[in-house]
């Protein structure tokens, strides 16, 4: 059998900041980087609204339109992208080969960057208010609800962060938890019993979101005793953890107990020569568009040195391989 395979020096799984960075940094290392950006490309930013916190942007941009930008600027300097999902990838070369569905792809090295998803409710009117109201990131969009009553739902130490974090902007904060009590570290408990600001919302879920164009409330179930309630509020930040995209990777790379890609610190390095890492898939203490973007040109950096360092050229040939 005949399969069509393109060959490359670098090749790039993931078009959010991080991976749209890599390809930037590599194609003007003439590398000539394949990205296979997925079907739905450029990471979570898409899903956002104003960007506010990326530097070089004074007055915002929304987020679909600087990943446009990220995109453009490395499809300048000769970087080509693949509109599909990767279906299958084997790390086992070299090369190193991702498929998308019958077509293959090698490259002497790999970045990952895949990104992670916020874990969601699962809620229709979730999904409908994402961006209008609805956020997973209290250090993106907190500053838009200055003095307004806002809700939290979750219970760790990462709910209670961004709920700290936004009382520096909102009258009053919610948390909402399915529990009697938090999983979140003493430490951050007794931070948020101390807050004035803050309050708490036991054995309770969402069960709807009140607002048609923006979040206005929401819909609670008691879980003990099936009671509903409603409570005002000008946004809700979901905060019950995220999910690496690593399912691709999961018995050829050493992840760790979340499932993140372990690399090489200070190095983008994974445990397989010539594989590299950046941005939220392995990235779950700051999950920036700002830090995905600067681990995208580390690893960019770290797979340049090592193709130097093993005498690889910077070639690409496309063609008919039996």
């Amino acid at each position: 059998m005949v399969t069509s395979r393109t060959r490359t020096a670098v090749l790039i799984v993931g078009s959010g900041p991080a991976g749209l960075t890599a390809a930037l940094y590599t194609a003007r290392a003439n590398l000539r980087p394949i990205v296979i950006e997925g079907v739905e490309a450029g990471g979570q930013l898409m899903l956002t609204t104003e960007v506010e916190n990326y530097p070089g942007f004074p007055t915002g941009i929304l987020g679909p339109e600087l990943m446009h930008k990220m995109r453009e600027q490395a499809a300048r300097f000769g970087a080509e992208f693949v509109t599909a999902d990767a279906t299958k990838i084997d790390l086992s070369g070299p090369p190193l080969r991702v498929w998308v569905d019958d077509e293959e792809y090698t490259g002497k090295a790999l970045i990952i960057s895949t990104g992670a998803k916020a874990k969601m409710l699962g809620l229709e009117s979730e999904r409908r208010l994402l961006g209008r109201g609805v956020s997973t990131c209290a250090t993106c969009d907190g500053f838009f609800y200055r003095d307004r009553e806002l809700v939290v739902v979750g219970g760790g130490d990462s709910a209670l962060e961004e709920a700290l974090f936004l009382t520096r902007f909102a009258t009053k904060v919610t948390v909402v938890h399915r529990r009697d009590r938090l999983r979140a570290s003493k430490v951050m408990q007794d931070r948020a019993f101390a807050n004035p600001k803050l309050g708490f919302i036991w054995n309770s879920t969402v069960v709807d979101l009140l607002g048609d164009q923006t979040v206005s409330g929401v819909r609670l179930r008691n879980v003990v005793d099936g009671t509903e309630s409603e409570i005002p509020a000008a946004g809700m930040f979901v905060a019950i953890g995220h999910t690496p995209n690593t399912d691709l990777f999961a018995g050829q790379l050493v992840l760790d107990d979340a499932g993140y890609i372990t690399v090489r610190t200070p190095s983008t390095a994974t445990s397989v020569e010539g594989v590299f890492a950046s941005g939220d898939v392995v990235d779950h203490t700051y999950r920036q568009a700002v830090t995905a973007a600067g681990t995208g040109c580390a690893a960019a950096i770290d797979a340049e040195r090592w193709l130097e360092t093993h005498g690889h050229d910077s070639g690409a040939t496309t063609g008919n391989w039996d």
